[in-house]
């Protein structure tokens, strides 16, 4: 019998999955064991934000299977509506909760994405941690590979002859996403997590932030120092004032689930600030 999916909460009405890291790491590895593919998304402020404001992002998001909160700001406003997350579900977090899973029930692993050598140096680093770490295969594709019709063929045959259960894609997002969604046709018995820059982290190349700022909420601003020219139109033009919307309406949720069912038949606009 294939594996049931946790229940959903809504945020901002996008469906989040809501469990632990322990368990969505249980359910992918037993389900690809299983024969029963699927798609996990992990959805941080920045994804949370283009999935509510691109129809086309929305539609991508939609097609995911397992939708895990990858940001603090995701288990705040759960709170604020009255239909708490258990815990925040990063995908820097999941890789290794799987990949022991994975050691101990056989499934194998392929490494897709991420910066030259970044891959490579993951499956030394998860092997010598789980020696049973089956890696199917490594694949580090040059940029702008997804618009090469021969290489992104070449790339797909690859993991068809690899034969993976699971597939860690680490190109950010949303390319990660439309490859994924490609892929998934080709490789239906296999899951597919978008992980983003995972493997610069397990690798070393970025250092993550401490536990406490992870704990706290402030992961993004160790992002920003360290990568203030990318990131800080995400984080301080886009991030920060959608947040103040999440929260606000999150916040008004919560007061009309607390007046009861009569109260909640009116709701405000779900259109987000551009």
């Amino acid at each position: 019998m294939p594996e049931l999916p946790p229940p959903t909460i809504p945020i901002l009405g996008i469906p989040v999955h809501s469990t632990t890291l322990e368990q969505a790491a249980e359910h992918v590895v037993r389900s690809s064991v299983g024969g029963t593919g699927g798609w996990v998304i992990t959805p941080n402020l920045d994804i949370l934000r283009r999935t509510a404001r691109d129809p086309g992002f929305r539609a991508l998001y939609d097609q995911s299977t397992l939708r895990l909160a990858d940001g603090m700001p995701l288990v705040w406003a759960s709170r604020l509506r009255r239909t708490p997350l258990p815990e925040r579900v990063a995908g820097s977090d999941l890789i290794f909760r799987l990949v022991a899973k994975a050691a101990e029930q056989g499934a194998s692993i392929f490494l897709l994405g991420g910066n030259p050598g970044a891959a490579e140096k993951t499956a030394e680093i998860l092997t010598a941690k789980h020696p049973k770490l089956r890696i199917a295969g490594i694949a580090c594709p040059e940029f702008g590979f997804e618009k090469d019709p021969e290489k992104l063929e070449l790339l797909t045959r690859s993991l068809i002859a690899a034969r993976p259960n699971i597939v860690l894609v680490a190109l950010g997002s949303p390319k990660q996403e439309h490859l994924i969604l490609h892929l998934r046709n080709q490789l239906p018995a296999a899951w597919f997590l978008g992980i983003g820059i995972t493997f610069s982290f397990v690798a070393g190349e970025v250092q993550r932030a401490p536990v406490w700022m992870r704990r706290v909420g402030l992961e993004w601003s160790h992002r920003l120092f360290q990568e203030p020219r990318r990131l800080a139109k995400r984080y301080l033009i886009d991030g920060l004032p959608f947040a103040a919307y999440l929260f606000a309406k999150s916040a008004v949720e919560g007061l009309r689930r607390a007046d009861g069912p009569a109260a909640a038949t009116v709701s405000p606009s779900t259109t987000p600030p551009r």
